[in-house]
């Protein structure tokens, strides 16, 4: 059957369930949101009194950080109700998913009446994380069974990519099949198909991962603090690491996660580990649960001055105390490591305290995935999958012992005293040296069964730069150029931050020109975490200290030059950004005929944060877009103002969907990608569309509509008065006005009509002169100080 998913039922809106709701209507869907009526209640209670548990509930998801929803207006499409009033309303529902309490007395008695009103073909799935999906759909219909599947999504949904498919014995391969593919394109996840096992994958390595580091953690003497340390960013891991994380998920759960395993799984060789330390019972008995009871590994308190102070868990006495920062000679070596590949080499081989650690900590998990193939997955690339998408992790187990060296360090494991599944043995025995391999830009994954490496499905629309070594076209000490197939190139750079300077201008640069003589388009995108922090500040810096103003404009020239190159170049020029868009990056994608953004960009003009105004075209690409949206029927100062604003508060969309109510993405031409990985391949066929279609290049532009001095004035008038009111200090107000002045073009005694050139020298002198204001250059100190990017 053809399935259309229009309208979604979620039943039960705790935090997993709420979430979940927010995430289907992000995503267009209309939903249903379902749970129980609040006991005690009169029988003449008003419908506002019987929904309090879900609208309650729905409210604490709209309300926390981070946010749920890509933008608020998606929860005109969510409906709340009760299972006794509204069950019956779920006939109208394609999808039925079920979000209650982790008991299987209370799953069932949920379906039964769920049974009473879906219609036929109607799919039901449950996230639970802990109960055998088999047992759940026992003594159901059979049209029940085969619409039946786990659908485990992980929090928070809207951001932790991993979707787990968990079907049963009989569960239709097609509703597999669908459920891999929506959750894939529509959703925005990594749909990764699981056994019917215990934690099911990402649960099952992760909770063998932290209760692997509580046991190597203790013999090493290591505190909690040290293993933060080494086990966030430095391994590509994220910033809240080990105990971090446990803290956010909740002890409780971690437990119960271990126990589970323990209890359920007589034949793993790793059991041991997950038996529970005493000091993690007792944390549990005194509930220091983690961030839902206030305290568990971490605690905030106020110090002496009032001042908030988090403390740490001593675990041999069980007391906070005040948190140290540690320091092992291996991590300071390696930090400066841009590459995490080469990084993950370097700390491996420490010597120190931290070297040993790393190695048990990888040796202990490279062994025991090794076992849980083919147990969890018959694939092992769905590991790895399972780990990125779901832990956040930048590189796969797999994928860290290839990069490792599989035949040597599997040699030193056995050393150290530990083993490895037969199968390995065999595959390094039959001369396989890694467990991916790429050719032709597409990925390879070893295939234990067969014994043969196997293509892994989907690469033709998850297209990865780095799969593109052998097709480097041109390159420079910190950006490439490959060919991506079907006569398109891709762009990208490896800076800190992935942050725009002069050797990034000239890729961008040299990559049009190869894109113009050889090819029919170029696609500019990035791997890592990141599409671009922006221009490089350091630079800016360096060169208004020393009052080095003529290179200072040669570099702002360059940059306008190199976005105007983007926008009126012979080949169509495609953007695909992700993660943070700011500054310059912004200014990119505003000069990209077309942008194809994934839904987490959080993308802006941030350049007023440091006391600037953006000057590589983003100033001027805001006042052309005003003027083509100024319409007769409401005063053409207010599509101004609304763009002045914009810039002035440093607004940064949220998501490439609030992107479009900034103005920085165009309704109806730019494309938010709701599957990050899906973004590059999706450009690529714009490329080739518009090619097909007979590109032309576009004119620059003249007759550009600034309002002049009627404009100029309210602005003046409104930044006066924030300044008045000290909402603005000195230096805000002058840089506001120096925006004002660029924006209204000039200091003309009427409207007219310019053109872009005129508008990006305005704007070029006032960045100019703003790079002289001492507090200017406080400002960029500081973000040089920080390594943190400028944001609202």
């Amino acid at each position: 059957m053809k399935r259309v998913i229009k309208k979604v039922a979620v039943l039960g809106s705790g935090v997993m369930g709420s979430r979940i709701a927010c995430h289907f209507a992000g995503v267009g869907l209309q939903v249903l949101l379902l749970d129980i009526v609040p006991k005690d209640l009169p029988a003449d209670a008003k419908p506002a009194e019987r929904n309090k548990i879900v609208n309650d509930a729905l409210q604490a998801a709209i309300k926390s950080n981070p946010s749920p929803v890509y933008t608020k207006d998606v929860l005109k499409r969510i409906t709340t109700g009760n299972f006794d009033d509204n069950m019956k309303d779920i006939a109208s529902c394609d999808w039925v998913i079920e979000v209650v309490v982790e008991r299987l007395d209370i799953k069932k008695s949920v379906y039964e009446k769920v049974e009473q009103f879906r219609k036929p073909g109607t799919l039901i799935t449950s996230n639970t994380s802990g109960i055998p999906i088999n047992m759940l759909s026992e003594g159901r219909s059979e049209d029940f069974k085969k619409n039946f599947c786990g659908t485990h999504f992980f929090n928070p949904p809207r951001y932790l990519r991993l979707l787990e498919i968990i079907p049963t014995k009989n569960t239709d391969p097609a509703v597999v099949d669908f459920l891999m593919h929506y959750g894939d394109l529509y959703l925005g996840k990594t749909t990764v198909l699981a056994k019917d096992t215990p934690a099911f994958i990402a649960n099952r390595i992760g909770v063998f991962g932290i209760m692997s580091i509580f046991n190597s953690m203790q013999k090493l003497g290591l505190t909690i603090d040290e293993v933060d340390a080494l086990t966030g960013p430095v391994i590509g891991r994220p910033k809240s690491a080990t105990f971090r994380t446990a803290d956010v998920v909740g002890i409780d759960t971690l437990v119960n996660v271990a126990k589970g395993v323990a209890q359920n799984c007589p034949d793993d060789e790793a059991k041991d580990i997950f038996a529970i330390p005493a000091w993690l019972e007792k944390m549990v008995e005194n509930k220091w649960l983690g961030d839902k009871t206030g305290q568990g590994f971490f605690k905030k308190t106020k110090g002496a001055g009032g001042d908030k102070e988090i403390l740490v868990l001593n675990l041999d006495t069980l007391e906070y105390e005040a948190r140290k920062k540690p320091k092992f000679a291996t991590v300071e070596t390696a930090k400066p490591i841009e590459d995490l590949k080469t990084r993950l080499k370097a700390l491996v081989a420490g010597t120190d305290k931290a070297g040993e650690f790393f190695r048990h900590f990888h040796y202990a998990l490279f062994s025991y995935i090794s076992f849980r193939i083919p147990e969890i997955s018959d694939e092992l690339y769905r590991v790895d999958d399972a780990m990125q998408a779901g832990f956040g992790w930048e590189i796969g187990a797999f994928e860290s012992w290839d990069v490792l060296g599989v035949a040597k360090t599997t040699e030193a494991m056995k050393a150290a005293g530990y083993k490895v599944a037969p199968w390995v043995d065999e595959m390094i025995a039959a001369g396989n040296k890694s467990f991916f391999k790429v050719e032709n830009g597409k990925r390879y994954s070893y295939d234990v069964a067969t014994k043969t490496y196997k293509l892994i499905p989907g690469g033709e629309s998850f297209i990865i730069l780095d799969n593109y070594k052998d097709k480097i076209v041109w390159k420079n000490s910190n950006a490439a150029l490959y060919d991506i197939g079907d006569d398109v190139v891709g762009l990208k750079w490896n800076t800190k931050m992935n942050s725009i300077g002069s050797e990034v201008l000239e890729a961008v640069n040299k990559s049009i020109g190869i894109a113009e003589e050889k090819f029919k388009g170029l696609v500019i995108a990035n791997d890592g975490a990141n599409f671009s922090a922006g221009a490089n500040v350091g630079m800016i810096f360096m060169f208004a200290i020393e009052q080095e103003y003529d290179e200072l404009d040669m570099a702002i020239r360059m940059f306008q030059n190199t976005m105007m190159r983007t926008r009126y170049s012979s080949v169509p020029v495609v953007v695909a950004p992700h993660g943070l868009t700011l500054g310059g990056g912004c200014e990119m994608n505003l000069h990209a005929d077309k942008v194809f953004a994934a839904a987490e960009t959080y993308i802006g003009l941030v350049e007023l944060g440091v006391g600037l105004i953006p000057g590589g075209g983003g100033t001027k690409e805001f006042v052309l877009r005003a003027g083509d949206e100024m319409h007769e029927d409401e005063p053409e100062t207010i599509t101004l103002k609304n763009r002045f604003l914009t810039i002035a508060t440093a607004k940064v969309a949220t998501s490439g969907l609030e992107a479009y109510d900034l103005g920085i993405l165009r309704k109806g031409h730019d494309v938010v990608v709701m599957n990050q990985g899906r973004r590059i391949a999706e450009a690529k066929a714009a490329i080739l569309e518009m090619h097909e279609q007979g590109y032309i290049t576009p004119v620059q532009r003249k007759d550009v509509k600034v309002l002049g001095r009627s404009a100029l004035g309210a602005l003046y008038a409104g930044i006066n008065g924030m300044w008045r009111a000290n909402y603005a200090t000195d230096h805000d107000a002058l840089v506001a006005r120096k925006l004002a002045y660029v924006m209204c073009g000039g200091d003309l005694s009427e409207q007219s009509l310019v053109s872009e050139q005129y508008l990006l020298d305005l704007e070029r002198e006032a960045f100019l002169s703003l790079c002289g204001e001492r507090k200017t250059l406080e400002r960029i100190q500081g973000v040089l100080k920080t390594g943190k990017p400028v944001r609202n």
